[in-house]
């Protein structure tokens, strides 16, 4: 692989781009957005060797798409009818089942690769990429067998030499699981710094008074809502699912709350504790 075009070149694909070109100085990055301005940043920055189009992917051995998950539905058609037979295509979406059922018929099927590597912060734009963020995390793979052989092998040495572990899924087990795991914990901090919002009118209030614990729980709340909202509008029916039993525990702890019952407060939150044994070495 020479050619690296990536579509996108915020967080995701711009940290990626630092990465492989780290490991692979022979490459060339291409950056493809829909705002000049973005481009020029990431040129700034040294994200990115070239500017380049829709029209250049005739030329791409690899192209990584990193952009709002809506907008992959629509372009990734588009991409695969115009790379290469040698071209691989891969997305890096937080959700899979829509992006994989849209180019399930597409005849260059077996030159696209789903994943979504399970990284990231909660800035956005070229200046957020950074060295090192996809380290030791893991990169789920959806529908491999559907890539051709030869082009996943080199696509997974590339993911796995920047320090991913890969780990194999189908696209609905994904998405049943990431809204648990990702999506919940985005909707319960954007409502929680809306809550806040909303009861504390003094801005100067909430900032005298945060604390560490308040300030890492609506960390995401600085998230990209343009990116967030179609990955809810894909996962909806999982992410209400999730949704609903999250409120019937809050509804619980509430309830025992009213009753004075502290002592079964007392053994949800010890129950819950397990949860630094599951997530050691993350958290």
């Amino acid at each position: 692989m020479k050619n690296v075009y990536c579509i996108g070149v915020g967080l995701i694909g711009g940290s990626l781009a630092i990465d492989i070109k780290k490991h692979n100085p022979e490459m060339v990055i291409h950056g493809i957005s829909r705002k000049d301005a973005t481009l020029n940043k990431a040129l700034e920055l040294k994200l990115i060797d070239k500017k380049a189009t829709l029209d250049d992917l005739e030329n791409a051995d690899l192209v990584i798409i990193s952009i709002p998950v809506d907008a992959t539905v629509k372009l990734l058609p588009i991409i695969l009818d115009k790379v290469p037979e040698t071209g691989l295509v891969v997305d890096a979406g937080s959700t899979k089942e829509a992006i994989c059922k849209v180019v399930e018929d597409h005849p260059k099927r077996r030159n696209f690769l789903a994943m979504h590597p399970i990284a990231g912060t909660e800035h956005s734009g070229p200046t957020a990429a950074i060295s090192g963020l996809f380290y030791n995390k893991t990169n789920i793979v959806c529908e491999v067998e559907k890539t051709t052989f030869k082009l996943q092998e080199k696509a997974l040495k590339l993911f796995t030499d920047i320090g991913m572990r890969i780990r194999y899924m189908n696209p609905k087990d994904h998405d049943k699981h990431i809204a648990y795991v990702s999506h919940l914990s985005h909707i319960s901090s954007f409502m929680l710094g809306k809550t806040v919002i909303d009861k504390e009118r003094n801005e100067r209030d909430i900032f005298d008074m945060a604390g560490s614990g308040f300030a890492s729980t609506v960390r995401l709340a600085k998230s990209s809502p343009a990116m967030w909202s179609p990955i809810f509008e894909q996962n909806k029916t999982n992410v209400v699912e999730s949704l609903e039993e999250y409120i019937n525990n809050l509804t619980h702890f509430k309830d025992l709350m009213k009753s004075d019952n502290f002592t079964e407060i007392f053994n949800e939150m010890k129950n819950t504790n397990h949860i630094k044994d599951i997530l050691k070495g993350l958290i």
